[in-house]
């Protein structure tokens, strides 16, 4: 007797690849600024600041700032953004364009589908609620929802069990050298999303890389065919 194979799993970064939450990022780090007299930053800058959790991008805050920036205590900063940003977390960010249909098509075709952030995970499960995507997704593997994260291999797939999938049939959609590193860790195909705020290098190692959103349905199957 054949045992059925698992579904197919389609996870997901967050920022960057399904919404462009760069406004309320960049936003929020302005009020963190402010808050210590810094100078503020332009959204542009926030944004090769972004991908490797809220303790990084509050420390490249703090070195952005340079000197006038020594002797703030960057744990008790990154707790200060956090407090502000997850009320803040959606009061400008959007879905990319696309993002619904895709999700749409991903499901008529059978996949399920899963988040996998370095957001911590109650900021990532509040903004898709709000934002009326959770219904779309499965599991949601945050920042802190393991001993580990991105780039760790681990944090993918224990997002993928979280999901009650296998890694031999899901792939890895992201903007993020964090999201091609994880997915190359976990063997799993990875698609890089040209469309977000990674620099076009932090692709090198992706299976395929997509231009617009809507082509993940497409290259979704190709890479796992159903």
């Amino acid at each position: 007797m054949m045992t059925s194979l698992p579904p197919r799993l389609a996870v997901f970064d967050m920022d960057g690849t399904l919404i462009d939450s760069l406004p309320d990022l960049a936003a929020c780090a302005n009020r963190l600024l402010a808050h210590y007299g810094l100078p503020s930053i332009a959204t542009e800058q926030v944004r090769p600041m972004i991908g490797d959790g809220v303790a990084m991008l509050v420390s490249r805050l703090l070195v952005h700032a340079g000197s006038a920036a020594t002797g703030i205590d960057a744990a008790e900063a990154t707790r200060r953004y956090m407090a502000d940003y997850t009320p803040h977390s959606t009061d400008l960010s959007r879905p990319f364009p696309g993002t619904i249909g895709m999700l749409e098509d991903l499901r008529a075709a059978g996949w399920q589908m899963a988040v996998c952030t370095n957001k911590p995970v109650a900021a990532a499960r509040h903004i898709l609620q709000v934002l009326d995507l959770e219904k779309w997704f499965v599991a949601v593997g945050g920042g802190d929802s393991f001993s580990v994260r991105k780039p760790d291999p681990r944090h993918l797939l224990g997002t993928i069990e979280m999901a009650h999938g296998s890694p031999t049939r899901a792939i890895m959609t992201g903007d993020h050298h964090n999201d091609m590193a994880t997915a190359i860790g976990a063997h799993v195909p990875a698609i890089f999303a040209r469309w977000g705020y990674g620099r076009p290098e932090m692709e090198a190692g992706a299976t395929v890389g997509a231009d617009s959103i809507s082509e993940i349905p497409h290259l979704a199957a190709e890479l796992v065919p159903a």
